[in-house]
C-alpha cells in the first residue's frame, strides 16, 4: 500500500469519525448497513417458507447457508457437498423421500429444492437431539460421529460442551454457525 493510499484512508476515517460527533452520519447506521452486506438474506421467499414449514429459526438456515456456500447456489465442497446448504447426495436424497421430491445431479443445485431439503435435514437433528449445538456437529460430521462422541462421554446429551468436539472442522463449524446466528439474530430480529 502507498504512502499516499495509507494517508487517504486515515483522512478517510478521521472524517468520518467527526462527522459521526457532530451527528452528520449515524456510525451504527454504516454499521449495520456494512453488516448487512455480509450477512445476507438472499434467497428468503424460500428460507421464510421451509423454516416456518419445518419450524426451524430462519436465521439459523441463514447462518448455514452463509458458512457452507456464502449464498453461492453452484457451490460444490471437495467432498461432494452441493448447493447453498451442501447436501451430500445421499443426505438429500434420503431427506428427499421423506418430503416427497425427487432430487437428482441438476435439481439438488435449485434454491428451492436445496433449501427445502437442507432445512427439513436441520430440523430432524434438532428433534432428533433435542439441540442446536448437537444437530450442526450433525450436520457438518454425521449422526454417526455425534451418537459415538456421545456414547463415549465426549460430549454430553444436552450439547453443552461443544468445546469436546474431537474434529477441528466440526468444531470450528459449530463455534462459527452460532456465533453468526447471533449476529443475524442481532441485525435481523
Amino acid at each position: 500500500m502507498t504512502k499516499l493510499l495509507k494517508r487517504l484512508i486515515i483522512l478517510g476515517i478521521l472524517v468520518v469519525i467527526v462527522l459521526s460527533i457532530f451527528k452528520v452520519i449515524d456510525l451504527n447506521d454504516i454499521k449495520n448497513k456494512f453488516l448487512m452486506r455480509v450477512y445476507k438474506l438472499d434467497y428468503s421467499d424460500y428460507v421464510d417458507k421451509y423454516s416456518s414449514q419445518y419450524d426451524v429459526d430462519k436465521y439459523l438456515i441463514y447462518a448455514i447457508i452463509k458458512a457452507e456456500s456464502n449464498f453461492k447456489k453452484n457451490a460444490a465442497s471437495n467432498k461432494g457437498a452441493q448447493g447453498l446448504m451442501q447436501l451430500m447426495q445421499s443426505t438429500a436424497e434420503e431427506v428427499a423421500d421423506k418430503v416427497d421430491i425427487v432430487v437428482n445431479d441438476k435439481n439438488i443445485l435449485e434454491p428451492d429444492v436445496n433449501i427445502n431439503l437442507g432445512t427439513k435435514y436441520i430440523s430432524i437433528l434438532i428433534n432428533k437431539y433435542q439441540n442446536i449445538n448437537l444437530a450442526l456437529a450433525a450436520y457438518n460430521a454425521g449422526s454417526g460421529n455425534v451418537d459415538s462422541w456421545i456414547d463415549k462421554g465426549t460430549l454430553k446429551e444436552d450439547g453443552s460442551d461443544i468445546e469436546n468436539i474431537p474434529f477441528t472442522e466440526t468444531n470450528n463449524y459449530v463455534r462459527k454457525i452460532l456465533r453468526d446466528y447471533e449476529i443475524y439474530k442481532k441485525i435481523y430480529g
